[in-house]
């Protein structure tokens, strides 16, 4: 596994999630548009974006909204990444590549493996076969993603667990949200700090 793993917080609501998720070494930041929790609206985001430096990707999460509702979100919102949970419509993918915005897939891992690319785009998140449960599951039951594949692990990631998870997957990046939280749809630092620290821990 490369030393440069690529860190995902999402889910972030305040200044105080996305200052110490950035103090901590977050590689993106992820605020979610569908029905959640963790809700923002483009107004939001659009401050909290401002705080976010240019080398940290700014993703906006979306669950099937119509590719009109995504663009004006995006747009408002000023990320520079879109995070799909479906549609698997490759037309709707190319749309919003013409857009500039670097595509993450989001796809629940079952039977079938999916690939990075295969709906053209950027970086594939691999979450649990139910997604959102916040639950671990079994990340070693077969290969999860071919050779050299940008991918993200995700699905029951919390500080305690996330290092074995990488050693069993070698995956490009991890993603959480529920891991760092201290009730649902509240971070609480001391935990997204923890999250990072574990992950980037090189210790034999």
């Amino acid at each position: 596994m490369s030393d440069s793993l690529f860190i995902k917080i999402c889910g972030l609501k305040t200044e105080r999630d996305v200052d110490t998720a950035l103090e901590a070494g977050a590689d993106a930041i992820g605020f979610v548009f569908s029905d959640s929790p963790r809700r923002l609206d483009a107004t939001t985001a659009a401050r909290l974006c401002r705080r976010v430096p240019e080398h940290v990707l700014t993703v906006g999460v979306f669950r099937d909204e119509p590719l009109s509702e995504v663009r004006s979100l995006a747009d408002r919102a000023g990320i520079r990444a879109v995070q799909l949970h479906g549609p698997d419509d490759r037309a709707y993918y190319d749309d919003l590549a013409m857009g500039g915005w670097t595509l993450i897939r989001a796809a629940a891992f079952g039977n079938h493996v999916p690939r990075c690319g295969d709906m053209g785009e950027d970086i594939l998140l691999l979450d649990a076969p139910v997604p959102g449960s916040g639950v671990p599951w079994d990340w070693t039951r077969k290969p999860l993603a071919g050779p050299g594949e940008k991918w993200l692990l995700a699905g029951g990631l919390t500080p305690d667990n996330v290092r074995a998870a990488i050693d069993a997957t070698r995956p490009w990046g991890v993603d959480v949200s529920s891991g760092v939280e201290r009730s649902r749809g509240v971070k609480d630092p001391a935990l997204i700090t923890a999250f990072i620290t574990s992950a980037r821990d090189r210790r034999p």
